[in-house]
Order: structure tokens, then C-alpha cells, then sequence
């Protein structure tokens, strides 16, 4: 599933693309990528044609754009809708250089054609192999964090993530250690900490020398601070480098696979040598995955 990094790096990828330009027309090839749209496909695209696309924006896997619609006034109080996605387990977000009414092609379920001041065109294709992900318009509201001034409706329950401006590491800590669970379990609850999923959750612990298990509440402050360092440090790599892509279910908008996979200490590398210790990396199971540790270096405490 793509996390903060890969959502990031595709929302960096439209910002350069796509801001500002109109949407000129818009195809839904497989309504089932309209899950969370409150409406029908003929609503979307209705919604979507002739608006202009705002400044991308995220938070944890979250992805939306601010829509100026068609007709509307600029002196209206109302905050502006937004085209919102969620990649799910493997959509993407993709530019094309095509003809809107060029055939689907694989595994594309919208496509929406844009244009930009000089009258170039552009689509903005979302594809989804497994059907998880979706997209849809949705209503803009006050931040509950007063960390933005607006969010999507659907994203307004999850929590602030580790990149946004005015994160505050304390805050998190002390958010952490009120759990009594295992904390990777606490990591991967976009309630507390949005964002952060398997990958992520196993590389920020290997380098906090932390056990997944360890109940949450038994971290000191100063340890709890280490590991939302830690976090904070592992995603902003992750993104410099263009996120984590093993398969083609992830790319950047332009096509191109991301990077950290070369780097990774801990998730996938069942056997390898531990990068600090040399014993090899633990796969154990966790929840309904597992996770990959190295049980020297993060031993319970």
C-alpha cells in the first residue's frame, strides 16, 4: 500500500503538472473507483468539468486538490470542494499524453483531460489494479488540528502526520505513550499518527532500536522522542528519494519507480545481515502481517 512518502511524491509529481490547469473533460471507466463519491459517475464528471485544479494537497495517504469550479464567484464564503484520492493498495495517479477518447489502457478506471494556458493538454489518469483505491469530490471543512485551515470531510478523523508544518514531536510522544498496546500497533493508527504503514512502521523502529511489540506505555519520554525522530527521518529519506516501489503498483506520475527499496534496513530483508549489528533481520508475525526486526537491536525493554 503506498504510505506518506509515495502519496507525497505524487502529490509533488501533479503539483508541477497539473496546477492550474482546467478540466476540460473527465471519463469514468469502472464506477467501482467512485466508492467514496457521495454521487454517480454523471455527478462527478458533471462537478468536475471546467474547474480549475488548486494546489495539491496531503495528509497521511490522503491526497486532494482544491477545485475553483466553473462559475463560481470569487467573493463566495464557502469553502471550495476538493478532488480527493486514495490510492488504496495499489492505485495510481499517472500523466498521459493522450486523446481523451483514446481507449482505456490497463488497469486505467478515470481519466480526466486537462489544459493548461497555452491550450496543451494533458490527462491525469487514475489506475487501480485492485480496486481499493478511489477517487471523489468532497466537501472542504476546518482542520479539528488548526494545523490548515480546511480538509477533505472524508480525512478530517485522521491525525496530523509527521511532515506537516506544525508537527509537534512532544505532542506525538506523549500521544504514544498514553497507548498500552504494542507500538508499532500505535504507529500504524492513523488516529494517533497518520501516514505511516508496515514499511515505514519497521524501518523507523529498526533505526529507534525499538521492538514492535513493546507496549507503548512502557517507552520513556525520551525514547518515545527517539522514535518520532526516527519516523520523522525515515519518511523525509523516503521522500527525497521518491518513496518505496517493489512492483508495478507503484510509480511516480511520470512513470518512474521510487528508490528507498535499495536502501531499507529492515522491512523485506529476512536474512540479511542487520546494517548495525550484522545478525540477521527477523520476519515474525504481527496483526494480520508481520513485521522485520533485528532481535538484537531492538530487544524488549
Amino acid at each position: 500500500m503506498p504510505e506518506l512518502p509515495e502519496v507525497e511524491t505524487v502529490r509533488l509529481g501533479i503539483e508541477h503538472l497539473f496546477a492550474g490547469h482546467r478540466i476540460d473533460a473527465v471519463r469514468v471507466f469502472d464506477e467501482r473507483s467512485l466508492k467514496r463519491h457521495p454521487g454517480d459517475s454523471q455527478d462527478f464528471t458533471q462537478t468536475l468539468i471546467g474547474a480549475h485544479l488548486g494546489q495539491p494537497q496531503r495528509r497521511g495517504k490522503f491526497l486532494w486538490i482544491p477545485l475553483e469550479l466553473a462559475g463560481a464567484s470569487s467573493v463566495e464564503s464557502a469553502p471550495p470542494p476538493a478532488l480527493l484520492a486514495h490510492l488504496g493498495m495499489s492505485g495510481q495517479l499517472l500523466a498521459h499524453d493522450l486523446s481523451a477518447d483514446a481507449p482505456p489502457l490497463r488497469h486505467e478506471r478515470i481519466r480526466i483531460d486537462t489544459v493548461d494556458e497555452s491550450g496543451r493538454h494533458r490527462e491525469l489518469s487514475f489506475h487501480d489494479q485492485r480496486l481499493f483505491g478511489s477517487l471523489a469530490v468532497d466537501t472542504l471543512v476546518a482542520d479539528r488540528f488548526a494545523l490548515r485551515d480546511l480538509v477533505p470531510q472524508q480525512a478530517a478523523h485522521i491525525a496530523p502526520d509527521p511532515l506537516e508544518a506544525g508537527f509537534d514531536r512532544a505532542r506525538l510522544a506523549r500521544s504514544i505513550r498514553r497507548h498500552r498496546s504494542a507500538v508499532k500497533r500505535v504507529l500504524l493508527d492513523q488516529t494517533t499518527v497518520s501516514g505511516i504503514g508496515n514499511i515505514y512502521a519497521d524501518e523507523s523502529l529498526w533505526a529507534a532500536r525499538v521492538h514492535p511489540e513493546q507496549p507503548a506505555d512502557s517507552l520513556s519520554q525520551v525514547r518515545a522522542l527517539r522514535l518520532v525522530d526516527a519516523v520523522v527521518a525515515v519518511l523525509r529519506r523516503a521522500v527525497s528519494v521518491g518513496g518505496t516501489s517493489f512492483d508495478e503498483q507503484y510509480k511516480h506520475v511520470n512513470g518512474e519507480s521510487g528508490y528507498f527499496a535499495i536502501e531499507l534496513s529492515a522491512y523485506g530483508q529476512t536474512g540479511q545481515p542487520c546494517p548495525r549489528c550484522g545478525r540477521p533481520i527477523k520476519r515474525v508475525a504481527f496483526m494480520n502481517r508481520h513485521s522485520h526486526l533485528c532481535t538484537y537491536c531492538q530487544r524488549m525493554r
